[in-house]
């Protein structure tokens, strides 16, 4: 018997010790929950899992993202709707000056009326916004499918295009238009690109032509195949089917046209990522028509001036809106075209309102079918962010009944150990009954 070590009681202290530190663990876990607090616990889960949270911290401000998305568009919505509700006292003030039982001073009155409504289009258009932001102005216009533009003999035709970006193409046809079509457009690049002006399928007289006039085609005014006119002038005519491609460096271009008793106008196509075409049209006065013109503008651009809605957790997540220029001279009713001062005039008004309650309802419709997208969206993000917090606590979180039930385990060790260190510890006493 040795007295110097008492081995039994060190393996006795050793195993207490353990299951102390054991139940400290367990403790740990139990009071916060987790059974990962620090990396020690489990460096790999806590990789995963902290990754995972960021996932699920990304979904749910997403979910807020599409939430204030929402508010946006149904303020600009909401706006819309009252412009509506404009446009349907227009059409009705004009079919009512279409009838030859008004007297002029009863038309006057009706003008009257239809000019203060246009103002106040204008006034929604320019002072509708969300969070500061201004919403029906046209600074986050997308110039997309088709525009039909109802004009009038020596009416004004204004087209815009802002901020465009990438590939844009735009085809202008004239329907019932019988005299003479004239006016220019002004093609505005930043940097320096090229763009192709397409003429195609032209029908009416044999004669009919197509003038473009460029100007600042390039730095010294010369363009690749075209002829000179002089510093920065290029006059390119053609007919039917030809193409001719243009580089252009930075400068205005500007573009005269006219065409002679045609009934579809020709194909405009600029093909470039490298400059905007920041105004399209400005003023086009139709000269000798018969009667009503319709001008449609055929374009698709992908990189206009829209907002842009992140609603994912991470980079790309995002859809993008453009909401059009919904100010009274985008809608076609300027001064001139919305008259009801006699009954040819009022005829025209209608048609004109017509297309502007189109327009404005297309606008509508895009944003309801953008909201219905987003409500489904914050749906699609509830559930994924569901499932993978549901995922990162499988990881993470602790099982509180597996740890009560160590706990209760290690317990009844720790009493255990404590009885048995007391036994260990009174071996060495047996040494004293050899020296009595």
């Amino acid at each position: 018997m040795r007295i110097n070590h008492n081995i039994s009681a060190l393996n006795a202290w050793r195993s207490m010790d353990q299951v102390n530190q054991s139940m400290g663990k367990t403790l740990e876990r139990l009071s916060s929950g987790l059974r990962i607090n620090r990396a020690g616990d489990d460096a790999a889960g806590l990789a995963i899992s902290e990754k995972m949270r960021g996932q699920i911290k990304g979904l749910e401000t997403a979910v807020k993202n599409a939430q204030d998305s929402i508010s946006l568009i149904q303020t600009a919505e909401g706006a819309l709707t009252e412009t509506h509700s404009i446009l349907q006292r227009m059409r009705e003030l004009s079919v009512q000056a279409a009838s030859d039982t008004n007297t002029d001073v009863d038309r006057n009155q009706i003008q009257l009326e239809l000019d203060q409504l246009r103002e106040e289009i204008d006034r929604i258009s320019r002072t509708t916004e969300f969070n500061t932001q201004k919403l029906l102005d046209g600074k986050i216009e997308s110039f997309r499918g088709t525009e039909d533009i109802k004009v009038v003999t020596g009416g004004n035709i204004d087209l815009k295009v802002v901020g465009v970006g990438g590939a844009f193409s735009a085809t202008l046809s004239s329907t019932n238009a019988n005299g003479t079509y004239t006016g220019t457009y002004t093609i505005t690049p930043d940097v320096e690109g090229t763009y192709v002006v397409e003429v195609g399928q032209l029908q009416g007289a044999e004669t009919s032509a197509l003038d473009v006039r460029i100007t600042q085609i390039r730095a010294d005014g010369t363009a690749s195949g075209i002829a000179t006119l002089g510093a920065g002038h290029v006059l390119l005519t053609t007919t039917l089917t030809d193409s001719y491609t243009l580089y252009s460096a930075a400068g205005v271009g500007t573009t005269d046209f006219a065409i002679s008793t045609v009934v579809n106008l020709a194909s405009f196509t600029w093909d470039s990522s490298t400059f905007n075409i920041d105004d399209f049209g400005g003023s086009l006065p139709l000269n000798e028509i018969v009667d009503s013109a319709v001008v449609r503008v055929e374009a698709t651009n992908t990189a206009a001036n829209q907002l842009v809605f992140q609603i994912g957790a991470n980079e790309g997540h995002n859809i993008v809106l453009g909401i059009d220029d919904m100010s009274a001279g985008a809608l076609g009713l300027n001064e001139k075209s919305l008259k009801a001062t006699d009954q040819d005039s009022a005829e025209r008004s209608i048609m004109i309102v017509d297309a502007a309650i189109h327009k404005v309802s297309t606008a509508r419709a895009s944003l309801g079918a953008a909201q219905n997208r987003l409500e489904h969206t914050i749906s699609n993000l509830g559930v994924a962010s569901e499932n993978l917090t549901a995922a990162e606590s499988r990881i993470r979180d602790a099982d509180m009944a597996k740890e009560m039930m160590d706990f209760t385990k290690q317990q009844i060790l720790l009493q255990a150990s404590n009885a048995m260190l007391a036994q260990a510890n009174t071996i060495p006493q047996n040494v004293l009954q050899l020296l009595r």
